[in-house]
């Protein structure tokens, strides 16, 4: 069976203000669904709201009380979610150890700009899946006999992560690695959940990137040759969220691309 979405269907979705987030979101009020968006660009993430017609909530992913708030923001607007998707996420890019081609120099990637990537993407991530699922337990069952479906994002990264992208790729891995304990978590509770790997999408990161870099970007993947659409990772969340038989998957959206060491 397919959850229903329409009106009577709340959903979260962290990092919406911008990207693959914004772009869900829109998705799904479009199929009526009554969207919050988590986001610390509060900007953007009302002016996402208000085209919308949902509710912004300013959310660091990293803080109990933050998320804690969040949610109660969220769901006294619209009422308990059936829905999470998380697309909050940042990354950084420096080797594990290198030598200054200055003076010889040598230093390792700081274990606080680790930690930092891995707070955001794995814990933030977690954090939010588990404060919703708890949420999620209080729902009456949908007839098909679900409660709700949670939707994460990793990245290809997770699996051929390239030159410093350690505490990325670790971050990413471990979103993969989770996605089926806490399927089977949830199991019993009717919570369905899964994970999207995307590969070079379009998104606000590389819109700062020179056309040159871009051209580049899009010329290595192997087809279509062109960089992701945020609407086409939206497309995959919401089929995700709908197919009642979609549970405990990591799918890669990606063109069939496969990274190369830089």
């Amino acid at each position: 069976m397919r959850m229903k979405l329409g009106s009577d269907i709340a959903a979260v979705v962290t990092g919406g203000a911008s990207g693959l987030g914004a772009a869900t979101a829109r998705s799904l009020a479009a199929k009526g669904v009554k969207v919050a968006i988590f986001d610390l660009q509060a900007g953007k993430g009302e002016e996402v709201a208000r085209e919308i017609g949902g509710v912004f909530c300013e959310v660091n992913v990293t803080s109990d009380e933050s998320v804690d708030a969040g949610f109660a923001k969220a769901r006294e607007a619209h009422g308990q979610e059936r829905i999470l998707v998380n697309c909050a996420g940042v990354g950084n890019a420096i080797k594990t150890a290198s030598r200054s081609k200055e003076d010889g120099s040598i230093k390792h990637f700081p274990l606080d700009a680790f930690n930092w990537i891995i707070q955001i993407n794995l814990v933030g991530t977690f954090r939010c899946i588990a404060k919703s699922a708890a949420g999620m337990l209080t729902l009456e069952p949908l007839d098909s006999g679900e409660r709700g479906a949670i939707v994460n994002t990793a990245s290809v990264a997770a699996e051929d992560g390239q030159m410093g992208q350690a505490a990325y790729s670790a971050s990413k891995g471990g979103v993969v690695g989770m996605t089926l304990p806490i399927a089977r978590d949830l199991m019993s509770e009717g919570i369905r959940v899964n994970t999207i790997l995307p590969g070079i999408f379009d998104t606000p990161l590389l819109a700062a990137a020179p056309q040159n870099v871009r051209d580049a970007l899009a010329a290595s993947v192997p087809f279509p040759k062109r960089l992701g659409r945020p609407d086409e990772y939206a497309q995959l969340a919401l089929t995700m969220i709908e197919c009642g038989y979609f549970n405990g998957e990591d799918v890669r959206l990606d063109g069939a691309i496969r990274m190369a060491p830089r």
